[in-house]
């Protein structure tokens, strides 16, 4: 199984759409094994966003994250952190897929209510910056999980 980082984001947050967004997730047999709903800081944002320093909307994006709460979350299931993505949609919700949580529910691509890491290496970056170990719940089998060891399959 692999482990993701997702954040609803604080338009998402506004907007009443958390358990919407969640439920994407736990539908398609992901299993939250972390969440929180927190305030960014600056210091954890320009680390989150520390690729993207320098860039000309670096500034906007670190405003934006620090808006308001987010919601943080520890994703896992197989392949999750490509599937997460593609679930997520695109940057831009016009150029997402039809059914993603971005072309469903956002309209802008600098307000596109969830971030999910796009690489191993930024997952692990990104949960070790919003999660510590002790937070990270790995003692339960969502029904998916249930199912597959009935069938004897990974």
């Amino acid at each position: 199984m692999e482990r993701t980082f997702v954040a609803i984001k604080p338009d998402g947050v506004k907007r009443g759409l958390i358990g919407k967004i969640v439920q994407r997730f736990e539908d398609k047999s992901y299993k939250i094994v972390a969440m929180k709903m927190m305030n960014v800081t600056p210091e954890i944002a320009a680390k989150h966003y520390e690729e993207h320093f320098g860039k000309p909307f670096y500034d906007k994006l670190i405003a934006f994250i620090t808006m308001g709460p987010i919601v943080a979350m520890a994703v896992e299931g197989k392949n999750a952190i490509k599937g997460v993505r593609h679930l997520v949609g695109k940057t831009n919700p016009d150029e997402a897929d039809d059914g993603s949580i971005r072309a469903d529910f956002s309209s802008y691509s600098t307000t596109n209510l969830v971030h999910a890491s796009d690489s191993p290496e930024s997952a692990e970056r990104e949960l070790n910056l919003y999660f510590s170990e002790k937070e990270i719940c790995n003692n339960y089998k969502n029904m998916f999980e249930l199912v597959l060891d009935e069938l004897g399959e990974e």
